[in-house]
């Protein structure tokens, strides 16, 4: 920040320093995990490594550059949205998309994407042919990101994958966990069922006192008869049972089958795929209302908008319901709501989200996170320290920007993008805490107001501080064409915060304001 030229003089910098020191040693803040893993290694220790294929702006010239050091310019954004081409070799298509989310998953970052450009399964190929399917790709995408440890470490890929609702496979995907998690539940079942009765021809044929080889035949040897009969009944291949009484015949007294079970870990879900991303489907108003109405959906080709298929809307919304209860996925991104409030609409739709789905902007960018934690901004008396928990989001605000000055990233759309945008993702953690600590339930109307009032506040003071910076340094390079955008958002977030019940600008559904009411600590409202 010092050689970026955000603070007037050495002494501001140190101070600000001073303070950062001050709030992560009280533990009241923390950068998201990708700053702890990458920022200050090659400042501090002088660790780095050849360049990986990263690329930044440098904020001294402007200039897109391509790093040629793994470290010197660090990874610290947690949250990516990443565009993918219906083509399968090229920059910017399927398989470079592999490549770019292994760039991010090393450096301890997750990554979300709308696949919904790929083609469905049957759809015509450009050289002849047909299209394998959006479900072939997401599969191999799915094993990529199970093979690499986020950061190093111990924890798995992040990742979102996220397709349209009108999109011809969207019923295989919502599909795909269900089915997967049934695997899962016949290995584990199975594996435990086969094991009994191949224990049990085996002992069939070991403890038989018959001559000879009677011992291995099932219509001389009473006992086998029954277990090879109870085997058969509860599906256990014939082969296997063949394959035991060899094993017996040729003089061994037991024999080793693996068997399975659900630990996450497991090897069971190891052996099936889609466990690697959380799945979404985008619906539309339109979709809603279809859903409502008992209306028709169309399902439609990617490249000349052809109906593949019409459905009944409700059918498919009952489909991703079941699924959802099933296996926990798909969840839902409510398109329309999200670009109503999407600051930078004339830069184009916002379709996708990080893995947490915190993060919502345009394709090709990336937002680095930071959380106050709450409970440390409680007073000894139970009141919430306001003055304390301004200054502190001022100066993360801060230091997020800043952080965007020295980041490096793994495409030269996202270098680019994230220098025009500077998106920043400034939270809290905790709230649960606090509201436990203070007696209040977390579900409830003053819990939820609360909540609200922190928010209001965080967004607030984030925006007067961003609206600072740009007064000394200039608003980021893709304000302009979006000033209107901004400025309509940022004034329904205002009526949300002071309870306007109507009077939003370009917003189809209102959302739920804050009722002051609600708050017993007026110092919030």
């Amino acid at each position: 920040g010092w050689k970026g030229g955000y603070f007037t003089t050495e002494e501001d910098a140190r101070a600000f320093f001073d303070e950062h020191r001050y709030m992560l040693a009280n533990q009241m803040a923390a950068p998201n995990s990708p700053q702890w893993f990458n920022t200050g290694l090659h400042w501090a220790y002088g660790i780095d490594g050849p360049g990986q294929g990263h690329y930044y702006v440098d904020y001294a010239t402007g200039e897109l550059t391509k790093s040629t050091s793994a470290y010197e310019h660090p990874q610290p954004h947690a949250c990516f949205i990443q565009s993918v081409a219906d083509d399968l070799v090229n920059e910017g298509g399927i398989m470079d998309l592999w490549v770019r989310e292994a760039r991010l998953f090393k450096y301890g970052s997750g990554t979300g994407s709308n696949f919904s450009y790929l083609r469905g399964e049957g759809e015509k190929l450009a050289g002849g042919g047909k299209s394998s399917g959006l479900m072939s790709f997401l599969k191999i995408g799915d094993r990529a990101a199970g093979a690499i440890k986020s950061g190093g470490t111990t924890r798995r890929a992040a990742k979102m994958v996220v397709v349209d609702v009108d999109h011809p496979d969207i019923e295989q995907y919502v599909d795909w966990k269900v089915k997967e998690e049934e695997k899962v539940a016949s290995l584990v079942t199975g594996s435990k069922i086969v094991k009994k009765h191949l224990g049990a021809i085996m002992k069939a044929c070991v403890n038989c006192e018959g001559p000879g080889s009677d011992c291995f035949e099932i219509e001389k040897n009473p006992a086998l008869k029954r277990a090879v009969k109870d085997a058969r009944r509860n599906m256990v291949p014939d082969n296997y049972i063949k394959r035991v009484i060899q094993f017996a015949k040729q003089g061994y007294k037991d024999i080793a089958f693996d068997t399975y079970d659900t630990d996450w870990d497991g090897e069971a879900y190891r052996t099936v795929s889609g466990q690697n991303s959380n799945n979404s489907v985008r619906v539309t108003d339109d979709f809603l209302k279809a859903v409502e109405t008992d209306g028709d959906w169309n399902l439609t080709a990617r490249k000349n908008g052809k109906v593949m298929k019409t459905m009944k809307a409700r059918t498919l919304w009952d489909k991703i319901g079941y699924a959802a209860w099933a296996s926990a996925d798909p969840g839902i991104q409510f398109h329309s709501t999200i670009n109503d409030w999407h600051t930078c609409k004339a830069s184009g739709d916002i379709r996708a989200s990080n893995p947490c789905s915190e993060y919502m902007f345009l394709d090709d960018t990336a937002c680095n996170l930071a959380s106050l934690n709450l409970i440390q901004f409680k007073k000894a008396d139970g009141s919430f320290d306001i003055a304390s928990y301004e200054r502190a989001t001022r100066l993360w605000t801060i230091v997020l920007e800043i952080s965007v000055l020295m980041a490096q990233f793994p495409s030269k759309e996202i270098a680019k993008l994230s220098y025009e945008y500077r998106t920043l993702g400034l939270g809290f953690a905790n709230i649960g805490g606090l509201l436990m600590t203070s007696g209040i339930p977390y579900d409830s109307h003053e819990g939820r107001a609360i909540c609200a009032a922190i928010s209001a506040i965080m967004t607030g003071i984030s925006y007067a501080t961003s609206a600072e910076m740009a007064k000394e340094r200039g608003p980021f390079p893709g304000y302009a064409k979006n000033r209107e955008h901004m400025l309509r958002v940022m004034r329904n977030h205002r009526r949300a915060a002071y309870g306007a019940a109507v009077g939003y600008e370009g917003v189809a559904t209102a959302p739920v304001p804050l009722d002051e009411n609600d708050l017993k600590d007026k110092s919030l409202a």
